[in-house]
């Protein structure tokens, strides 16, 4: 095996404790400025190639849902500082409720709340190079692009990494290791053999397919949005549902979710339209028949799966965050939500248990082991913590959304007592737009949940709870 010297790249006499964070998506980026803000020495790992550099976005495209930022998200991304938030919110479509179409092609708006509330329409892509920029913009973050993630000795604090594209293979050192690597979690494979790990995964009986409604021209020859921007757009028909989201340069990214089953049963261009006539007579226009065959039969059918697992750590050596920690179906828009929110729970756990990121001055060698001592019980009672608060709130959302496996497509329910309605307005609220102490009442959460069960089946996808009779 050879080795790479990393240390040269951060200085090897550094004071500062190193962490080695895999996964340079959303969640890990956010993590990487958390960390670096705090003064750890950051090292930031990644599969894939920079999305930065022209010849590697093609890669990137077709292959996620758009993005609804709420709450959770945009308390996180404000604490991380640099007005971080501000370039966020300022290339976001705000959308202040749902836009309901009917299988008859009516139109109807529901609100999100009478106080103004709404969620953020954002480019995946932009965000994520927005927050890869902020990351290197400081002198203690370092970010390795295709290099993978063989095996880890958490006990030892180190780690083997592979240069995919030099067939190279090296040992890294870290004091702690966080896990950011997605769904598919090497991380979390390797946690499971040093913890005895709960573990727990579903993939569900619908696929999704990304689409999209470009700009019209008004009567001026302008680029104008097809639909009113301000909403997102659902189309729901029982088992199946389309969504669309917008976008800056005013067209729409659609995602039309169905069981495989009918994804398999469209074998043809004919057979595409023919199934746009039958159930989205108005979105077809919209999106334009060419586009839609080209869109359809081009773009990957992506699977949705939902996880659950604990804990997220092993002593004081590795913690997982994100979808390596909980992948949910996207069927409350509060996946990388979560994820950020992670970030940020997470961060403020280590600063109540003051773990300091400076190493002691060697002086004394009786004193210097003495303070590390400390420092490894206090990082592993913080890290304790985390998962111990942390599992509650994420495992409550993760069961929400996935809605008794997607019997949401069905209906969007209507209330049957303004009692319901209020635990719908509440359900709504917790999941959304609730703070981290909210989501903690699970047997609120239980409650709602179980009176959905009874009223009808429910969903909306992409931010909360759709309530309409079909």
């Amino acid at each position: 095996m050879s080795t790479i010297d990393f240390s040269q790249k951060i200085n090897s006499t550094s004071t500062r404790r190193r962490v080695a964070i895999i996964g340079a998506g959303l969640v890990g980026s956010l993590s990487a400025i958390y960390f670096a803000k705090r003064g750890w020495d950051v090292l930031l790992f990644e599969l894939r190639k920079d999305l930065r550099v022209p010849e590697s976005t093609p890669s990137y495209l077709h292959r996620s849902i758009n993005l609804a930022l709420s709450a959770r998200g945009i308390s996180a991304l404000r604490i991380a500082g640099s007005n971080l938030i501000d370039v966020v919110l300022s290339q976001a479509t705000p959308m202040k409720g749902r836009m309901i179409h009917t299988g008859e092609g009516k139109l109807h708006s529901q609100l999100y709340g009478t106080f103004g509330e709404c969620t953020y329409s954002v480019d995946r892509a932009k965000l994520l190079m927005l927050l890869l920029d902020n990351a290197e913009e400081f002198k203690n973050v370092k970010i390795y692009f295709e290099h993978r993630l063989k095996r880890c000795d958490f006990d030892a604090g180190v780690l083997d990494v592979e240069n995919i594209n030099e067939g190279t293979s090296s040992k890294i050192e870290a004091d702690l290791v966080v896990g950011a690597d997605g769904t598919y979690s090497t991380v979390r494979t390797q946690l499971m053999r040093v913890v005895r790990m709960n573990y727990q995964q579903e993939f569900i009986s619908h696929a999704y397919c990304e689409l999209r409604i470009p700009p019209k021209r008004n009567e001026k020859g302008e680029f104008e949005f097809a639909m009113d921007p301000h909403h997102l757009h659902i189309w729901p028909r029982h088992t199946f549902m389309l969504i669309a989201l917008p976008n800056l340069d005013k067209s729409f990214t659609c995602t039309l979710f169905m069981p495989y089953e009918q994804f398999d049963a469209i074998k043809t261009e004919g057979d595409l339209i023919a199934f746009f006539q039958l159930y989205y007579q108005d979105a077809l226009p919209l999106i334009g028949e060419q586009n839609i065959k080209k869109d359809y039969f081009l773009n990957p059918k992506g699977s949705l799966i939902s996880i659950k697992c604990s804990p997220y750590h092993y002593k004081d050596r590795v913690v997982i965050i994100g979808d390596a920690a909980h992948s949910m179906v996207p069927f409350f828009g509060q996946g990388m939500n979560c994820g950020f929110q992670d970030v940020e729970i997470l961060y403020e756990i280590l600063e109540q248990h003051n773990i300091n990121p400076e190493k002691p001055q060697i002086n004394n060698i009786n004193t210097d082991n003495t303070k590390e001592m400390k420092f490894r019980k206090d990082l592993e009672r913080a890290l304790d913590t985390y998962t111990q608060f942390r599992h509650i709130d994420v495992t409550a959302i993760c069961d929400l959304a996935i809605a008794k496996e997607i019997r949401g497509m069905v209906a969007l329910a209507v209330p049957e007592s303004h009692n319901s309605a209020v635990h719908y307005g509440k359900l709504f609220h917790y999941a959304v737009f609730g703070s981290s102490a909210e989501m903690e009442t699970t047997k609120f959460l239980g409650e709602c949940g179980r009176r959905i069960d009874h009223f009808g089946y429910f969903c909306d996808v992409g931010v909360g709870i759709a309530v309409w009779q079909l």
